[in-house]
């Protein structure tokens, strides 16, 4: 994934929160090792929500798992999850809005997270993001 496709994410995610009237969100964009690619903090978003969208992308990315699945897993397996978290330095937030980002063959090329309103919306607007960078999450 390059810086464009990366900014194009943000800029569809908030876009489509805007449209839907979605609180100011943070979107944070990593690449397939889990670094930072781009990241944008809407005014009005508290600065604590830049790690919340971190830990739902970073925790998909290193997962390999849609931050909705982890979130089942948290409840299903919380010694994994909890063991999960401290392997990856803690970086780990098991709730909607956090989404891998596929190629066509599948494979991880990045993940998406959002921060901001509820892990509902949030994940809405991760979708959007991806969606206007003609790209696709994993199902």
């Amino acid at each position: 994934m390059n810086l464009e496709q990366a900014q194009t994410i943000i800029e569809g995610a908030l876009s489509a929160a805007a449209d839907a009237g979605m609180n100011a969100l943070c979107v944070v964009v990593l690449d397939s090792g889990g670094h930072l690619k781009a990241m944008a903090r809407q005014d009005g978003v508290p600065f604590g929500r830049v790690d919340v969208a971190r830990g739902k992308a970073k925790g998909a990315i290193s997962i390999g798992a849609n931050s909705r699945q982890l979130e089942q897993m948290a409840l299903d397996r919380p010694y994994f999850i909890n063991g999960a978290a401290s392997a990856i330095g803690g970086d780990l937030v098991p709730v909607a809005g956090g989404l891998i980002i596929v190629d066509n063959e599948g494979n991880h090329i990045g993940a998406v997270g959002i921060s901001g309103d509820t892990s509902d919306n949030d994940e809405k607007a991760a979708l959007a993001g991806i969606a206007a960078a003609g790209m696709q999450a994993k199902s």
